[in-house]
């Protein structure tokens, strides 16, 4: 995804979108990692950062779409 939003800066979606930029290019560098250290413990942690981070990117590409009741 881009850093560029197509949603003016009053909307919600211009900032949730760079926001879930910023989160993605944290999974992928977590992901990297995780084959540059040894440590079983330290690829594990890296590993569920990555999970937890996509679970925040699912959260707001919900938000975006209004597919959850929460966000109705």
């Amino acid at each position: 995804m881009s850093n560029t939003s197509n949603y003016p800066e009053s909307d919600p979606r211009h900032h949730t979108q760079k926001i879930k930029s910023m989160l993605e290019q944290s999974i992928s560098h977590v992901r990297s990692d995780v084959g540059k250290v040894t440590d079983p413990k330290a690829q594990a942690l890296f590993e569920t950062t990555a999970e937890v981070l996509g679970g925040l990117v699912t959260a707001y590409d919900h938000f975006e779409q209004r597919s959850e009741e929460a966000w109705k």
